[in-house]
């Protein structure tokens, strides 16, 4: 039985050159008409609604049949292919004639699907920053707040913060204790409530994903990312237990349709504290104060000191457990001074360019503050709360 070459099968195979005209060109008339078409809040919003929702919805279910994020699972093998491909292409460049005609006719393939990536992400994500945002939906003035209406709700987080400290589960020593899995469970019901009052936050939840990478994501500074082209909620697993819910939190308000950083933290901390479970409104109210109380020290230094004079042992306890793990993640620590002194300094390059890069792709797209948005809650925490 005579057997089959594939690889000569489809190199017998003539694609018409419009064909390959046309797939090389789609991708680009794709990228160009969001950038053409973003400054029109209208047609960003149906694009939002009506095109990015479903399918980062239907995205999103097929990603939750496996228990991993397959946002990981896709990069990593796209690194490894790059690699392997971009090795073979210097060794089959360096060995024939018209090097940079072969070499531009094995980068295209590459360009190609970057292209077709970041079109399919400007669509997906990148048109609900340019769509009028949830506080403009939702009827929020987006004013400045009062210095008393700052106090007073600040005031009233650490007083709920006092209180339910006393409730979670702690151990012996006081410290924070908790079921991650079980914080990933009951997650999917934490919007119950807020959507409740805010229609507009209903919608079908997907399991978070913990990262494979957490340990880069707590290098790199975060704590969790939504993935458009996956659906996904991937979190951070290295995280202290008592801002977990929180977090998680914040990334289904992304995988709800709210994509602004600071309306997608004030809708996570509002999901935790209506949300009737004790976990959640405690990481809640935990996360807001620290919001409040960063704004709070610069506006009101003398009522900044009363309310932080204020906390509870175990709130004080969880809030210097998660200051000490992002200032533990700035420093490498191997005991020989000199590899440390190396490995912090490449650690904290790494992360300040992480941030750099990420800064100007929020402010590029209709996000002024950058990165200073996932503080920029607390105005419509006050202007809610009091």
């Amino acid at each position: 039985m005579k057997t089959i070459d594939a690889k000569k099968w489809f190199q017998r195979i003539k694609v018409p050159r419009g064909v390959i005209i046309a797939v090389c060109v789609l991708p680009v008339v794709l990228t160009a008409l969001f950038y053409a078409l973003r400054s029109f809040s209208g047609l960003m919003n149906w694009a939002a609604m009506s095109i990015s929702a479903p399918i980062r919805g239907f995205f999103g279910m097929l990603s939750a049949i496996y228990p991993f994020s397959m946002m990981e699972i896709f990069i990593t093998a796209a690194c490894i292919w790059l690699i392997y491909y971009f090795v073979k292409t210097i060794m089959v460049t360096v060995r024939r004639r018209g090097k940079w005609k072969i070499l531009g006719i094995r980068l295209l393939p590459i360009g190609v699907a970057v292209l077709y990536i970041w079109g399919m992400f400007c669509w997906l994500w990148n048109s609900g920053y340019h769509a009028p945002g949830f506080a403009e939906k939702n009827g929020f003035s987006g004013s400045g707040v009062s210095s008393q209406g700052l106090a007073e709700v600040t005031q009233y987080f650490a007083e709920k913060a006092n209180e339910l400290s006393q409730l979670v589960e702690r151990d012996e020593d006081g410290r924070y204790i908790g079921n991650r899995r079980e914080m990933f469970a009951d997650s999917l019901g934490v919007y119950k409530n807020a959507a409740a009052e805010f229609p507009g936050l209903e919608g079908r939840l997907y399991r978070p994903k913990p990262m494979i990478y957490s340990w880069l994501m707590s290098r790199t500074g975060y704590g969790g990312v939504y993935f458009a082209l996956t659906g996904e909620a991937n979190i951070n697993t290295q995280l202290p237990l008592s801002l977990m819910p929180v977090t998680v939190a914040h990334e289904h308000a992304h995988q709800l349709g709210v994509f602004a950083e600071d309306e997608a933290s004030f809708v996570g901390i509002l999901a935790c504290v209506t949300s009737g479970n004790i976990v959640f409104e405690y990481s809640g109210y935990l996360g807001g104060l620290m919001h409040l109380m960063n704004a709070l020290s610069r506006d009101d230094a003398e009522a900044w000191r009363e309310i932080s004079g204020s906390l509870s042992e175990e709130v004080n306890l969880d809030w210097h457990e998660y200051y000490e793990f992002w200032q533990s993640q700035k420093r490498v620590e191997t005991g020989i001074d000199f590899l440390d002194n190396i490995l912090t300094t490449v650690t904290v390059t790494v992360s300040d360019a992480v941030d750099t890069v990420y800064d100007g792709y929020l402010k590029s797209h209709n996000q002024e503050m950058g990165l200073k948005s996932y503080g920029a809650c607390v105005n419509l925490l006050v202007e809610y709360f009091a």
